[in-house]
């Protein structure tokens, strides 16, 4: 068990921020409770600088935040320590680790929250050149995914997306925070994509041949490089995977 607390809003000393085009822009940022936006809702679209839905968790001292980070993973269950005890489940990271659950509402920043963290490490032996990441096994068991006689790993996906569309994340370890991508507008929080010729397996970066599934976990984001991403889910060769295009693939129907 890992335990944190809901982070305060944050915002720039400054204030202004530039997008991509040089015009300034003051919007709500990362941390905070976000109401409003949850799995299944449009991930773009909203005035903000780097949406996170729901609850932005982090841990005040830096050696137990990047235990946050690095240990958590998508699915894990999460208990707000407040009366009535609301219950959600990890959504994916970002600068924090994100938390979607019903009753977001009655919580507020410098509440505390448990999470239930295991996955990290998890492999699917059937699948020797796939490699997992930031997965709960309960989760993995609602996905929709299946092995298929040819032993490959059938994934529907919401979306393709070219590696070209990859912003900041790259470079970084896939078990941090997620992977922005640039002028992808027609997603929705909690969708499964594909990111094209991406090796997620010893940190993020372009690789021919390869693929990353992953979940959007986050939102609209004005700054150039920015944008909507994804947690990463799995990665490996493109042949490993039968993957089919399936709008309705999203994590509402496994929640």
């Amino acid at each position: 068990m890992l335990v944190g607390e809901v982070c305060p809003p944050m915002g720039d000393r400054f204030g202004y921020r530039v997008d991509g085009d040089g015009h300034a822009f003051l919007l709500p940022g990362m941390g905070g409770v976000t109401l409003g936006v949850r799995v299944g809702d449009p991930a773009t679209g909203h005035a903000a600088d780097h949406l996170e839905p729901g609850l932005s968790v982090w841990h005040p001292d830096p050696a137990a935040n990047h235990a946050l980070q690095y240990l958590t993973c998508v699915g894990n269950e999460v208990t707000v320590l407040i009366d009535g005890r609301p219950k959600g489940r990890v959504l994916g990271q970002h600068a924090y680790v994100l938390v979607d659950l019903d009753g977001a509402e009655s919580v507020v920043p410098g509440d505390r929250v448990a999470i239930r963290a295991r996955g990290q490490g998890l492999r699917l032996l059937d699948h020797p050149d796939i490699t997992v990441k930031n997965l709960d096994p309960d989760l993995l068991l609602r996905l929709p995914v299946e092995t298929l006689p040819d032993g490959r790993l059938r994934v529907r996906v919401a979306a393709r997306v070219s590696s070209a569309a990859v912003g900041a994340g790259a470079g970084m370890v896939s078990e941090f925070a997620n992977t922005d991508l640039m002028g992808v507008t027609d997603v929705r929080i909690g969708d499964l994509v594909v990111l094209e010729d991406q090796d997620h397996r010893f940190g993020r970066g372009h690789r021919a041949g390869y693929v990353a599934v992953g979940v959007i976990s986050t939102g609209d984001c004005r700054l150039f490089g920015h944008g909507p991403g994804p947690s990463t889910l799995f990665t490996g060769p493109a042949g490993a995977f039968d993957l089919v295009d399936d709008a309705t693939a999203n994590l509402g129907g496994a929640w």
